[in-house]
């Protein structure tokens, strides 16, 4: 295991690139042996600077690529896990600035949860995620790196706090136990045009089962899921590039939807 002085340069170098939004060469080229538990000590550092310095609340966690298209297109092929922060947030609809925020963005579309109960893995069912479940939102995840041209391997990811940006939170919450999660179908546009499409089953055959590992994962390493807190699942379909100027709307078929503007 690395030493705790090669974790918090790491995971201060990783800060400071959040900060003056420039990236950093991939850690894997650096740290050969590099593990993922290192990266997760390296994002804890990183994350708990971003409370300490910046006064930011943890608020969720998030899973990523969960889904093949995904893990295709980045060319990482097991899940990543980070944390959210307050100052992660955006409503419905909302503007998101891209300079000074975020550095080469994708859009992706997700089934977030939002928690009544506290969740501890491991041992977590899929009959527990939905126990604890208070409701299901429509979701975008603005995922960022900062990490090379998004050169990344799954240490790198999970270092980088999942490459955590922003996400947007959609209006309307509905209860889970109404709906039939893995055949969900949600539909992307990227300024107004049709751009792509999946279903609740792209993450790990089910949302629930994406949430129900994240929780027995992060379970590991003593961290739990709170009550309030928002989960994000995973990308139901490919990770959309955006500049300023483009506009983003998703929908689930019969729960509703979320958009978003870069500028």
């Amino acid at each position: 295991m690395m030493d705790q002085a090669k974790i918090d340069s790491l995971g201060g170098e990783l800060y400071r690139a959040l900060r003056s939004g420039s990236t950093v060469p991939p850690l894997t080229e650096r740290e050969s042996d590099i593990t993922i538990k290192d990266a997760y000590h390296i994002s804890q550092c990183m994350v708990a600077l971003r409370v300490r310095m910046d006064g930011e609340k943890i608020i969720g966690k998030k899973i990523g690529v969960t889904s093949k298209p995904v893990q295709d297109m980045l060319g990482v092929f097991q899940p990543d896990f980070g944390f959210l922060t307050d100052a992660m947030v955006f409503p419905d609809g909302a503007e998101i600035p891209v300079a000074g925020n975020l550095i080469r963005p994708k859009a992706e579309g997700e089934i977030a949860f939002r928690l009544k109960n506290d969740l501890v893995g491991p041992g977590v069912t899929e009959a527990d995620v939905l126990d604890a479940t208070d409701t299901i939102i429509p979701c975008f995840e603005i995922v960022d790196s900062r990490i090379d041209d998004w050169k990344i391997k799954i240490e790198d990811t999970v270092a980088d706090n999942a490459s955590c940006g922003v996400y947007v939170l959609g209006r309307n919450e509905v209860d889970p136990r109404d709906y039939d999660l893995p055949n969900l179908k949600m539909t992307i546009h990227k300024n107004g045009e049709f751009n792509s499409e999946g279903l609740g089953s792209a993450v790990q055959g089910n949302p629930l089962t994406a949430v129900a590992w994240l929780a027995n994962t992060l379970g590991e390493f003593g961290i739990p899921f709170k009550a309030g807190e928002v989960i994000l699942s995973g990308s139901l379909a490919p990770l959309i590039p955006v500049v300023p100027g483009d506009e983003m709307s998703l929908e689930i078929e019969g729960i509703g939807g979320c958009s978003c503007k870069f500028v």
